[in-house]
């Protein structure tokens, strides 16, 4: 069976590494799914950055569907329910591909919702060691920066800076010092990427730092466009 799919997408490394790993596995991606909340502590859709998707949705040829969402815990099953009953009816997809690393709630809202509409779900970055798949991002040419920082530990010089390997090394060992997630799977950072194997061109992003509270801080975005 042919596996068509479209990938929930939001700009940051997981959901790309994801759509490259299905891509290069022969997956047939019709189309990126960007849903926006209007709530920056959504439980299940990423906040930061997602108004820009859409310059990803042109460096990789992929077409883009961008949805809204109450943000709302109680209502976001719903909503996905109606986004990807909405992408089946106009792409005929069979498949999800996701960037879920280790949240067992976005897991399985994602799981359930796709198997009561008919959908395969792939995750192929669930349970990877988190430091391992920080190393293989920048290894490969994933080339990406901070826009939130939302831990102690985190230095703030990272944010909107592209990571290199030494970068990813600090992140690492801090991750163990401070107990975050190197990967920051718990939300204790947000990424965007900015070039990646399968983009034609890369991507530009400028900004300046905001202090939110002690250890938060945001990338306020002032100019991003495609080089």
């Amino acid at each position: 069976m042919v596996i068509t799919a479209a990938s929930l997408y939001s700009g940051g490394k997981d959901s790309c590494f994801a759509l490259h790993w299905a891509i290069l596995h022969g997956v047939d991606v019709k189309c990126l799914i960007t849903v926006r909340p209007s709530r920056e502590d959504s439980w299940l859709f990423h906040y930061p950055t997602t108004h820009l998707v859409g310059l990803h949705s042109k460096v990789l040829g992929i077409p883009l569907e961008t949805f809204y969402s109450s943000g709302l815990k109680y209502k976001e099953e719903e909503e996905l329910h109606s986004v990807l009953g909405n992408v089946i009816e106009k792409y005929k997809i069979n498949s999800i591909v996701t960037g879920a690393l280790l949240s067992d709630y976005q897991r399985m809202i994602i799981n359930n919702v796709a198997e009561e509409l008919g959908l395969r779900v792939l995750s192929p970055l669930w349970r990877i060691p988190q430091d391992k798949y920080m190393r293989l991002l920048v290894e490969i040419g994933f080339k990406f920066i901070i826009t939130t920082i939302a831990c102690m530990g985190i230095p703030p010089t990272l944010l909107g800076r592209e990571l290199s390997r030494r970068d990813v090394e600090l992140i690492i060992e801090r991750a163990k010092k401070y107990g975050f997630n190197p990967a920051f799977e718990g939300g204790e950072a947000e990424t965007f990427v900015l070039d990646a194997p399968l983009f034609e061109k890369s991507i530009f992003l400028k900004g300046r730092p905001v202090k939110i509270e002690e250890y938060c801080w945001r990338l306020e975005v002032i100019d991003a466009g495609i080089k």
